[in-house]
């Protein structure tokens, strides 16, 4: 979830649970509530993971950098649930979809580095804040040869995407590679190296298109098959 801090209450938009329970699964909400016996608790009865996009930045002192003078609010409770999600789903060997923020979080957490403001730190930038309305595919992307291509038509290279973000991934964590590019040069998305390795990271947002847009539905019936296949190997052990 998010945590509203003007209000002090956990939220999250509507969009991630209904792709999720359109795919024939049951959406969990969790609550951030930094605490390693919580969430071991909460992972133990999950068959995936959706980390989901934020109105907040990764906190800059997990990457090793000082706040840039653009870097938007630090919630300290999203970073370190998040975080907390991911050290039992890799324990588990859950499959795991991330998006926008999530995917930002998943690659700090393996080790790599983040583009604090994309405005002031990339070289001729496109607009990557496209606003409303928010499912309108605004830029392309291109790919090259892994999971994400596999999910498009054969032999597509490049699609067209949403964009949200004022941040993008710079260094590469352990174990990940990406797979497609804005224009600009900017990381779309990023996929786990090793076999076996049900991981996923976009940088746009899928669950606001996925009834009109294919792409966005296809990473959805993707995370559903690896959730259920998941679900079948804990029940066989």
């Amino acid at each position: 979830m998010r945590l509203e801090l003007e209000t002090d209450r956990f939220y999250l938009g509507r969009d991630y649970s209904e792709a999720v329970e359109a795919m024939g699964c049951t959406p969990v909400h969790i609550a951030l509530i930094p605490s390693k016996e919580f969430i071991a608790a909460v992972a133990d009865q999950l068959d995936g993971v959706l980390l989901p996009g934020s109105d907040s930045d990764v906190d800059p002192q997990y990457f090793g950098e000082a706040p840039h003078p653009k870097l938007g609010r630090v919630v300290p409770e999203k970073d370190a649930v998040d975080r907390l999600l991911l050290d039992e789903a890799e324990r588990r060997d859950l499959p795991i979809l991330a998006i926008c923020f999530g995917m930002q979080a998943l690659n700090v957490h393996r080790g790599g580095s983040l583009i604090q403001d994309i405005g002031s730190q990339v070289e001729t930038p496109i607009k990557h804040e496209q606003g409303i309305p928010r499912d309108r595919n605004s830029h392309s992307i291109t790919l090259e040869k892994g999971l994400l291509s596999g999910l498009l038509p054969a032999g597509a290279t490049s699609c067209r995407v949403n964009s949200h973000h004022h941040q993008a991934i710079r260094d590469l964590g352990a174990d990940l590679k990406a797979t497609a590019w804005a224009p600009d040069g900017v990381v779309e998305c990023i996929e786990d190296t090793r076999p076996g390795k049900n991981v996923l990271g976009v940088q746009w947002h899928p669950e606001l298109s996925w009834e009109t847009d294919e792409v966005s539905a296809s990473i959805f019936r993707w995370f559903a098959e690896c959730c259920r296949d998941a679900r079948l190997k804990r029940a066989s052990r």
